[in-house]
């Protein structure tokens, strides 16, 4: 196997009268087609490796390589790049754009990136969204579905662009148990069906259950990483 994200020595420190460190010399190898959820206990770090993972922050140490990328060298324009190109998004609040209907939505980041025109990004949205079971809301907008629908069309969004790699920072952490094991089981069906990387922060341990592998942070450091039998 190959991995498609690699952190090496990665730490991230605020700099201030008293610096901060979020995480500290992380060395990590995440692979093609992997389920992994990142736990630990609140102020742990989670988040904050989560955010490097996915070029969001700039580490202050080490660095991070995206499918065989060594990404410590671009500028922010390189990075809005490949996070367009190689990465999605999933957060606990959706931030989907009110004004914007389901469909437009999901056609953002691929109106970004400016591969496509619009009926093929249309049809690309369409799709996403009829595989995640909510086609039939694409005219709405996002105050008229469910928080388990929203959390579904953030995840159309996030793969809009077909990226490697998914990262879901708490994507249950805002729904009931019912929407919380229809997320866990379409993040799963990702890696597992469709070969995507999944990567999620997550208090939930009915989550983590279905992941491949679970990483534990404490003090922003890795102190335990294991694949359930």
């Amino acid at each position: 196997m190959t991995a498609v994200l690699r952190a090496e020595h990665l730490g991230r420190t605020l700099a201030g009268e008293v610096p901060v460190t979020l995480v500290e010399d992380i060395n990590l190898d995440i692979e093609r087609g992997e389920f992994v959820c990142i736990m630990g206990p609140s102020g742990s770090g989670k988040s904050s490796l989560l955010y490097l993972l996915g070029l969001l922050d700039v580490p202050t140490s080490g660095r991070v390589w995206l499918d065989g990328e060594d990404t410590s060298a671009y500028g922010e324009t390189e990075l809005a790049n490949r996070r367009l190109e190689k990465l999605g998004f999933v957060f606990q609040f959706h931030f989907l754009l009110a004004e914007f209907s389901v469909l437009d939505n999901v056609a953002l980041p691929m109106r970004r990136l400016g591969k496509h025109g619009d009926a093929a990004i249309r049809s690309r949205g369409m799709e996403l969204l009829a595989r995640l079971g909510v086609a039939e809301q694409s005219a709405k907008h996002p105050h008229q579905l469910s928080g388990g629908q929203r959390q579904r069309v953030a995840i159309a969004r996030a793969l809009a662009n077909d990226p490697l790699v998914v990262l879901a920072d708490e994507p249950t952490g805002n729904l009931d148990s019912v929407s919380s094991a229809t997320v866990r089981q379409i993040l799963h069906d990702l890696a597992h069906q469709m070969g995507k990387t999944v990567v999620a922060v997550t208090h939930d341990a009915a989550f983590a259950s279905a992941a491949d592998r679970r990483i534990g942070l404490v003090d922003g450091k890795i102190n335990a990483d294991w694949r359930p039998a």
